[in-house]
């Protein structure tokens, strides 16, 4: 057995690592088998040695980068964590300087996992991305988040925002109001995404001029997107002729992602999904990335990530497929 005290200038200090809740020191306890205790202005480490080393690690990497202007929460607790129990991957502070800024005044836009990191240097680096994988995960936030900083940097001219308005379960004519009010429902996670993004009178802006453009997926038919960052989501609902329609509208100095989930295709059972086959046909083509997450890769919420594992495990054992 051993310890290890840190000592911090007050407990404001300590409070802004840890917070006021137990549930963060229980995931430093959990995860590095130690027991830590916070008194004022210090905080104490004990446990075998290796743990105790682990801790203490992750309590510098996280006051560094709360010094380096940071706002530590549990995400950022649980990212420091997992870099530190896996061995692999960047500290907090350097996270945070790699990040995305989409906003002038807003804060980076980080990834978190080493497959997030991965699909943010492909949406730098190439024209044509696929983030696939399950929900949570931050395909379409982060895409959006690039989009957002490539118009900023004057990459593109134009973001547009396209998802195809598939039935899961309801039937979009009877859903009440005009076109453009009976498509909102399909389109709202995209502007859920920019309002976290972007202050209310800047988003405003951006779509009074043109900026930004969000359309179904059907109203991009015969177009030409020149000079566009182009976001398809939920392209697992697209069908193939669908899919081949929106990647051939790319003009120049387009950028596209792809974004969706194999497991939730709402077609009709039977019909084959436009993700599948461009992920198949294009694995292989150069300028292209294809991105794929996993359950590790599920920020939303502790739950999703434990209700994804457990779905995933009773469709193996019944033999019962996404859309079947």
């Amino acid at each position: 057995m051993t310890q290890e005290t840190l000592a911090f200038s007050g407990p404001r200090d300590v409070a802004a690592i840890l917070g006021n809740e137990s549930k963060n020191v229980r995931i430093l306890e959990e995860a590095f088998s130690v027991k830590v205790i916070t008194r004022e202005g210090w905080i104490r480490i004990e446990g075998e040695a290796d743990g105790v080393a682990k801790a203490t690690r992750a309590f510098r990497q996280l006051e560094d980068a709360r010094h380096r202007g940071v706002n530590i929460g549990k995400q950022e607790l649980r990212y420091t964590v997992d870099v530190i129990g896996r061995g692999d991957g960047v500290d907090l502070a350097t996270l945070h300087r790699q990040g995305l800024r989409p906003s002038r005044n807003g804060a980076s836009i980080v990834a978190r996992t080493p497959s997030q990191r991965a699909y943010v240097e492909a949406l730098r680096s190439h024209e044509l991305v696929f983030g696939v994988g399950p929900a949570g995960t931050g395909k379409t936030y982060l895409a959006v988040a690039a989009a957002v900083a490539a118009h900023r940097a004057q990459e593109v001219e134009r973001i547009v925002l396209t998802r195809p308005a598939v039935e899961a379960g309801e039937a979009l004519g009877f859903l009440p109001g005009q076109v453009e009010e009976k498509v909102l429902p399909y389109l709202r996670p995209l502007y859920d995404a920019l309002d976290e993004m972007l202050p209310a009178e800047e988003l405003q802006r951006y779509l009074s001029r043109g900026w930004i453009e969000i359309a179904p997926l059907a109203f991009m038919r015969g177009r030409t997107l020149a000079h566009c960052f182009v976001i398809l989501d939920e392209a697992q609902n697209t069908t193939p002729e669908q899919m081949f329609m929106l990647l051939t509208r790319m003009g120049p100095g387009s950028r596209c992602a792809v974004t969706g989930d194999p497991t939730q295709i709402d077609l009709p059972r039977g019909r084959q999904s436009g993700l599948l086959e461009a992920i198949a046909a294009l694995r292989e083509q150069q300028g292209i990335s294809i991105c794929e997450f996993g359950e590790g890769d599920v920020l939303r919420h502790d739950l999703v990530r434990r209700i994804l594992g457990a779905y995933r495990v009773h469709r193996e054992r019944t033999g019962r497929l996404a859309n079947s």
